[in-house]
């Protein structure tokens, strides 16, 4: 039953049953929390539109129209910004879904001071602060139910989504993941600070890996945050080696997942591979890419990277984001229009 209506949804997803424009506005949060960017259907004629080093085909402040009364929140990756998942935004916008993305405070492309353990702590709450935003927003809110609300995170953004699909981590959790799989690991545990060459610093750069990650991370208090507005959930390449794996066995709400088996920043089977063993058949693998890397999962992808953000990033050989990801976007729009039915804008509409 499951698959034949995912076989609907992607049917209707591919013969257009919506045809609006994708509009773009940027709406304040909460006070110390960054903007929140929305994508949306709009009847008015997108134009080329320059966000960062990306340019874009949408409608800026374009008229809302209604689509099929549902919200997805998307949290980024580690100094992340809302322009890389402007192709999931247009896949889920042309179903009918308005898509918010707020900015992770001291985590983002604008501001990437505090990345890790410490962002991971406050990224959930910052979703739910999102949700109540677009709520309070005069232009969105009439147009929106916010009982089933879809939730999409990528890399630290996943990490965030299966925080909210009810896993339980701990900062204790990092540092002893990083002390028993530091070498295999080395990049999910120290980011862009610097990367083993097998030369004569390797040994220094690992001790004092070592030494900071156990002054910081020393705290066994378990992290947990429960929206229940949120009802579907798709982690793509998600940081996971911090959970306790038996906290996402049953997940609290349909959780979707994404895997990259090239992904050597977040490398599966510390990560992705052992959430799947832990949750399955209770989750669903919507789709693997055998031949992508870690940054698979970005479009329109950050051009002319190099150094250590490049090899993050970049397409290992073999890998055709161009045909891969369309799929894949199709894929995830389908299993959030399967478990978020369509509302009527009206409050007082029945289901």
């Amino acid at each position: 039953m499951r698959r034949r209506l995912y076989f609907i949804c992607l049917l209707a997803l591919g013969s257009g049953w919506v045809h609006a424009a994708m509009g773009l506005a940027e709406i304040p949060a909460a006070a110390g929390d960054g903007p929140v960017t929305v994508f949306y259907p709009t009847n008015d004629p997108p134009q080329p539109t320059r966000r960062a080093r990306f340019t874009l085909d949408v409608a800026a402040q374009g008229a809302p129209v209604h689509g099929n009364g549902r919200l997805v929140v998307v949290s980024h990756g580690s100094g992340g910004a809302p322009w890389v998942h402007a192709d999931l935004a247009r896949s889920l916008v042309e179903a009918g879904f308005v898509v918010a993305m707020p900015e992770h405070k001291a985590d983002n492309y604008k501001d990437e001071r505090n990345p890790g353990p410490d962002s991971w702590t406050m990224r959930p709450a910052e979703v739910s602060r999102a949700i109540d935003a677009v709520a309070r927003d005069a232009r969105f809110a009439p147009l929106l139910q916010f009982d089933k609300v879809g939730m999409y995170g990528m890399s630290a953004g996943g990490h965030t989504a299966l925080t909210l699909a009810g896993g339980r981590w701990s900062p204790a959790g990092f540092k002893q993941h990083c002390e028993a799989n530091l070498v295999d690991d080395f990049q999910s545990c120290v980011g862009l600070i610097t990367r083993l060459t097998g030369g004569p610093f390797d040994g220094l750069k690992k001790w004092g890996a070592q030494l900071v990650i156990r002054h910081r991370f020393d705290n066994a208090t378990w992290r947990m945050h429960t929206d229940p507005r949120i009802a579907a959930i798709v982690a793509g390449v998600p940081s996971s080696a911090d959970f306790d794996m038996a906290s996402l066995a049953t997940p609290r709400v349909p959780l979707g997942l994404i895997t990259a088996q090239q992904d050597r920043w977040l490398v599966p089977r510390f990560h992705s591979a052992r959430v799947l063993a832990a949750c399955l058949p209770r989750c669903e693998l919507i789709a693997d890419m055998p031949t992508g890397g870690h940054g698979a999962l970005l479009s329109p992808p950050p051009p002319n990277l190099s150094g250590l953000i490049g090899d993050m990033l970049n397409d290992p050989p073999g890998f055709d984001r161009a045909s891969v990801l369309p799929e894949v976007n199709r894929k995830t729009t389908a299993f959030f229009s399967a478990h978020l039915p369509s509302r009527s804008a009206d409050p007082t509409a029945p289901p």
